[in-house]
């Protein structure tokens, strides 16, 4: 039978949950891990981290956060900003929230300026397809951790086009 955070269509914010919040979507998540996150964090710890330091765009069914990405953007040179987290409640798994929220924080990301946003994972996770197709590239391997990194510098086609809000007409 579906729960009412199934059935509920999200809402999507910004840096809107507690610690609390985050470590009861956590724990929720924690299997869906590869290892399962349980295994290699304190949750309590790290939920206080996230909520406390970390950019975080959120799915939200109701009360419940049914969607976390979290995300470092702490580097004062702007080279690289670092996902930490991305997660989605089982129940919501494979309907896009993970792919929404990932690419508000690469816009994000680019927004402030930021040349590589980067990110590692167990080579076994399923997100890997989802990091592949929003053009993360291997840059380097330790066991079975890969890291990720995505270029945010502009292309040719961006590097050339207007800046927001003019036209480019005479």
């Amino acid at each position: 039978m579906p729960t009412l955070e199934t059935v509920i269509e999200p809402c999507f914010h910004r840096n809107r949950s507690g610690p609390e919040d985050v470590r009861t979507h956590l724990t929720a998540c924690a299997g869906a891990f590869t290892p399962p996150l349980g295994e290699r964090v304190d949750l309590p710890d790290y939920a206080a981290k996230l909520a406390a330091r970390a950019e975080r765009f959120e799915a939200w069914a109701g009360p419940a956060l049914v969607g976390l990405v979290a995300v470092y953007c702490n580097d004062p040179e702007r080279s690289r900003a670092f996902v930490t987290n991305v997660s989605v409640a089982p129940e919501r798994a494979r309907a896009g929230l993970g792919r929404r929220l990932l690419r508000s924080a690469i816009v994000h990301a680019r927004g402030l300026g930021f040349r590589q946003l980067a990110l590692s994972v167990d080579r076994r996770a399923g997100a890997c397809r989802l990091y592949e197709a929003l053009g993360f590239a291997v840059e380097g391997r330790e066991g079975d951790t890969l890291h990720l990194s995505l270029d945010l510098t502009p292309g040719p086609a961006e590097a050339k086009a207007a800046p927001p809000g003019e036209s480019g007409r005479p």
